[in-house]
């Protein structure tokens, strides 16, 4: 028979509520500051969102460019996990959960838990209207309430921006992945399913994998330098282009990896790819013939490879 020690909800619990899309360094404080305040005995529970209520709102139809969600939810899972959380509860997000009251969304959600205290950011807020605050929370369930300040990071250029995910966002559009990488506490991953492309990669001696990343953030067009983790788990050095392919004409905008010394089939469709972006190369250019192309290409991957040897880049978990 159980005894209350072996049911995390009779031990001393921590909640936190949010999206916590890119689970960027202040989320991360989030979930420390709820591990301190119930220690190793206690438990942590993120109760977080999906899909994200932007998506909802206009009806599934949201291009990767518009609302931009940093990652998937089993990586979210996961990264909240590692920043401390014993256990990640994913409300559905459809209108009807849009439609409930502060009051409605305690009763459904936080009432049954009981927790005893609840940590949030200082501009949390919740339920219709974003109308509900942490006090009604104290108020309506007499749980102890922890707020946690806004995390302000410096960037390379010594710019001092909030840890937000709309920042993060901001960031990786302009292509400033390095700088991402310092407000998420570890390289921003490309996350996708490798799809059918047009095949000219094969044809000039660097084959592609063609990422299909769904509703999630694209950066800016461009040529970037990464790691790419394969579903056995091995990893090779990659560059990465986004965009259009302008060379070859006019076209649809691609996500295209090229792994240095993979000599698995890259022909083979339907499998996931993560790739961590590490640097910016370059810009996107039109060459005007095939060579031309080539030749920039080469000095790509020369670069990748000799700053993958030197490891000069940021080094995620």
């Amino acid at each position: 028979m159980p005894t209350p020690s072996d049911n995390p909800l009779q031990q001393r619990l921590a909640l936190t509520i949010g999206a916590f899309d890119g689970v960027h360094l202040g989320h991360q404080a989030l979930i420390k500051r709820a591990r301190g305040v119930v220690l190793d005995e206690g438990h942590v529970e993120v109760l977080t969102f999906d899909p994200a209520p932007a998506i909802v709102l206009a009806g599934g139809g949201v291009h990767a460019g518009d609302q931009g969600v940093l990652m998937s939810l089993e990586t979210r899972r996961s990264q909240l996990l590692l920043a401390g959380a014993d256990e990640v509860t994913v409300i559905e997000v459809d209108r009807e959960l849009l439609s409930l009251s502060p009051e409605a969304f305690i009763d459904n959600w936080l009432r049954p838990r009981a927790p005893q205290v609840v940590v949030e950011g200082t501009d949390f807020r919740f339920g219709k209207g974003r109308s509900g605050g942490v006090d009604l929370i104290q108020s309506t369930l007499g749980c102890s309430i922890e707020t946690v300040d806004e995390m302000h990071v410096v960037l390379g250029d010594g710019t001092q921006v909030p840890a937000r995910s709309g920042m993060v966002r901001w960031l990786l559009r302009a292509g400033r992945v390095q700088d991402a990488a310092l407000l998420l506490g570890r390289p921003w991953q490309l996350e996708g399913t490798v799809v059918e492309g047009a095949k000219r990669g094969r044809t000039i001696g660097v084959p592609t994998a063609n990422l299909d990343t769904a509703n999630r953030l694209v950066p800016m067009d461009g040529v970037y330098r990464g790691v790419a983790h394969l579903p056995e788990g091995s990893s090779r050095a990659a560059a990465v282009s986004v965009g259009t392919n302008a060379t070859f004409g006019p076209g649809a905008r691609t996500i295209e990896v090229h792994m240095l010394d993979f000599d698995g089939q890259i022909g083979h469709y339907g499998w996931p790819l993560r790739v961590e972006l590490t640097g910016w190369i370059r810009d996107q250019v039109t060459c005007s013939d095939v060579e031309s192309l080539m030749q920039l290409i080469r000095r790509d991957l020369d670069q990748v490879r000799a700053l993958h040897e030197s490891r000069d880049y940021p080094v995620g978990p």
